[in-house]
Parts: structure tokens; sequence; C-alpha cells
């Protein structure tokens, strides 16, 4: 009997791990094969470190190849290995604050757009290619730069107008006619909250789809994630103005994140 009861045991046990092991694998499933450029130059939120370190911890386990693309050191508006990265992208990420980069460098995002590839925008993406101030004396004596100033409305379809001041606590909800999504599965159902300053997104392009609400006292509700599709061969296009470096340690937004990719990248 005790011999049976082990051998059962000890068989349980073996279909736990196997089960675990399958389920592992059809995690994994969804990025192999994929890859995905995430291209970095902002002084604000960190995501030099927040999002190579999401990359090894949530993306490369589930079969993603990710090439992170730095600004260069000695030039932030230049992107080193930009091009040849996005030769074979599958997706890219782009996390850019007020950049103008060679001509030839921007070229490149567009042309990964007008081949129907995707494009996920965090944050600052809003204003990634729009300089101002200093910057914007500079590029007048660099004609081999550029702008992309309606990338926010032209690509991601929103509307960024500035932001609330840093201070009150961003409440992160679903809307109120909230519709089934991928990018919303396993999301907290009555959302999270953010230290994040709230954007002023709104109004957002008629075709955008509005999955996640930005809440602060007093003030008007503001999109905070959204979906769209973009050119003649409707590229799957996700933004978010979240993206704060204590975002990256919320679950959900990690989730977000993950879903968004894997969203970005059906069918692909």
């Amino acid at each position: 009997m005790i011999n049976r009861l082990s051998k059962l045991a000890a068989r349980l046990a073996l279909l736990m791990v196997l089960t675990g092991t399958i389920a592992g694998q059809e995690e994994a499933a969804p990025g192999v094969g994929k890859r995905v450029v995430m291209m970095i130059g902002e002084d604000e939120y960190q995501t030099w470190e927040t999002l190579p370190a999401f990359a090894e911890q949530e993306l490369k386990p589930r079969g993603y190849a990710v090439r992170i693309i730095h600004q260069d050191p000695a030039d932030k508006h230049s992107f080193p290995g930009l091009i040849e990265a996005l030769n074979d992208a599958d997706l890219l990420v782009v996390s850019v604050r007020r950049r103008s980069p060679p001509r030839e460098q921007l070229a490149a995002v567009r042309r990964h757009l007008e081949a129907g590839k995707p494009l996920i925008g965090i944050r600052t993406a809003s204003h990634a290619f729009t300089v101002r101030g200093a910057d914007q004396d500079e590029l007048a004596k660099h004609p081999e730069r550029s702008e992309w100033t309606e990338f926010d409305r032209e690509v991601l379809g929103g509307n960024y107008n500035g932001h609330h001041g840093a201070g009150p606590i961003t409440h992160v909800l679903p809307p109120p006619d909230a519709i089934q999504h991928p990018i919303r599965e396993g999301l907290a159902a009555g959302g999270w909250t953010s230290v994040a300053s709230l954007y002023r997104t709104a109004p957002l392009a008629p075709d955008a789809q509005t999955l996640l609400l930005g809440m602060i006292p007093d003030q008007p509700l503001q999109p905070v994630a959204w979906t769209r599709l973009h050119g003649g061969r409707q590229a799957r296009v996700f933004y978010t103005s979240l993206g704060h470096e204590s975002d990256f340690g919320n679950a959900d937004f990690r989730r977000l994140l993950i879903n968004a990719v894997k969203w970005a990248l059906a069918g692909r």
C-alpha cells in the first residue's frame, strides 16, 4: 500500500512538472522568432535602465529576441545601429524625448511603419522627435538632422499638449465602456495607481481605441493607453503615457506592456 501511494505521488509530481513545463513553453511561444528593437533616448524616466531590464525579465524568457539601441553618448540625437537593426525588426519600441535624429535614421522608422510593421510608444514618445529651446537652435546648424513634429498625431493618434504637475497620484482606470481587448487581459479590474504626472492627451484620433484612462482630482480624465492602425498597410500601434521609473515595478503595468507586445506582433 505504501509503495503504491509512493508511486502515485511520484506520478503526480511528474505530471505537475510536465504541466508546468508545457505551460511555460506556451507562455514563451508567442515570442519565438520575433525580433524587437528598443530605441531609447530620454533623460527623464530612466527607461535606459528599466526597458532593458524589462526585456531581460519578461520578453527574452518568452522567446523574443530583443536589441537595444541607445542614443549615442557623444550625441544624444543619434542612434547608432538603428538603421541596421530595423532592417529585420518585427517590432519597434520607442522611448525617446525631444530628439532630432539624422534624416536617414528617421527614414528607417518611416520605412518600418510603411511596411506595416508595428510600433509601441512609451511615455515621452508622444514628443519623441520634436525639439525646442537650445536644441531647436542647434538643429538649424545641422541640416543632416530632422524632426517629425507630427509623429504623435500621425502615428500614435495622440494629442500631447503638456502634462499636469508632479504630485497628484494618477488613478489608472478602464473606460466606462471598457471592451474586451487582448491588451487588457489579466489587468486589475479596478485599475491601479501611478506616481507619473498625468499627460494631457485628449482628444485622440477618431480611429484610436482607448484602453485605459488616467484620473487626478479636479481634472478631466485623460487617455493613458490606446491602440490604432497606421497607414495603408495598417501597422499596429500601441501607446501609453505611463512609463515612469516606478511603473515598471507595478505588475499591472508590466502585464500591460507584455500584452501590448503580443498584440502588436499577432499575425506577423
